[in-house]
């Protein structure tokens, strides 16, 4: 049942934002440590959610999202392992990496699906893994 809509979601995150309105609920919520020190609240629905990759892309032009391992299913909910590699490009504050440096890092998406749609994402990555090779800390 999750299978194509995980297929669609790694697709999202690579790039393909044609793939948010047909797999993501208006009512789309995130709950994250992110980067600015924000929680992921102000992120909703499917334009939200391309807005926040497309934002995370600005940062890695390149980025390539695999999974790490099959991704795991029960009831209306799946986890799935990945890992990112990219390019960085420039600009985050505090972070001495010259531009073209690759970066790798790794982390676990959960998310809820309702009525055909994810509805509800947690995102735990290891930004300690990201930050150490852009030289941020």
């Amino acid at each position: 049942m999750l299978r194509a809509p995980l297929d669609a979601w790694l697709r999202l995150w690579n790039g393909d934002y044609t793939r948010a309105p047909g797999i993501i609920s208006p009512e789309f919520t995130v709950h994250a440590a992110l980067l600015d020190g924000g929680d992921g609240s102000g992120i909703h629905g499917a334009d939200g959610l391309a807005a926040w990759i497309a934002q995370t892309r600005a940062a890695f032009p390149d980025p390539r999202f695999s999974l790490q391992t099959e991704p795991l299913i029960a009831g209306h909910r799946a986890s799935v392992r990945w890992t990112a590699t990219g390019t960085y490009a420039g600009g985050f504050p505090g972070a001495e990496a010259e531009p073209g440096t690759r970066v790798t890092f790794t982390g676990t998406d959960t998310l809820r699906i309702e009525n055909g749609k994810f509805a509800e994402y947690w995102l735990n990555s290891d930004t300690l893994q990201l930050l150490t090779q852009l030289r941020a800390l």
